[in-house]
């Protein structure tokens, strides 16, 4: 793999940029406060803003690091306030592989937001970074991520039951996943 870091991305509608740490007021804001938005999610609904606020300094200081994948998913026609996020969380270099982890605020739900900004950081990680294979899971009980992920062209590979563990305890983990090879 060829590690560049976070790069800033543009599609149609989104902007994917680093964070700063002027983001956090919109991350409370906009989806990490939100318990609806964190139901299947591996880490906490944050508290307070100033939980929102140590993140996003924590994901400031890693932008040094060529290996750290972390944007903010900004709306062109909303200014510059994220209304979400898209990370690599996991990374397996002995492979060329990444996973994908990605949320959005609850008022921007099922409008192709997250499947743009998915497709978007995909290109860039195969063409760019010369990634080999992306994956992605989620909670059986969530399946809109899913379809995320299909709309983007990753396959359906298995689910791993009580594989994982999210905010709603235990859970069954879907698979999908695209080689470069692939696409």
């Amino acid at each position: 793999m060829k590690h560049c870091g976070t790069k800033l991305l543009e599609t149609n509608r989104l902007i994917l940029r680093k964070f700063i740490i002027d983001d956090a007021d919109s991350m409370y804001k906009n989806w990490a406060s939100d318990d609806e938005v964190t139901k299947y999610l591996t880490w906490p609904t944050h508290s307070s803003p100033e939980v929102s606020r140590t993140v996003a300094a924590e994901w400031v200081n890693s932008y040094d690091d060529d290996r750290f994948y972390q944007w903010a998913i900004v709306l062109k026609e909303n200014g510059d306030a994220p209304i979400g996020s898209i990370s690599v969380v996991e990374m397996k270099e002995s492979v060329s592989k990444v996973h994908i982890g990605y949320c959005i605020g609850r008022n921007w739900w099922n409008k192709g937001i997250t499947s743009e900004a998915l497709k978007a950081v995909m290109d860039f990680l195969f063409d760019v970074v010369d990634v080999n294979r992306i994956e992605a899971r989620h909670d059986s009980n969530n399946p809109n991520s899913g379809k995320v992920m299909k709309k983007c062209g990753m396959k359906y590979e298995g689910t791993l039951r009580s594989s994982d563990k999210n905010n709603q305890g235990i859970c069954d983990a879907c698979y999908y996943a695209l080689l470069k090879s692939e696409r």
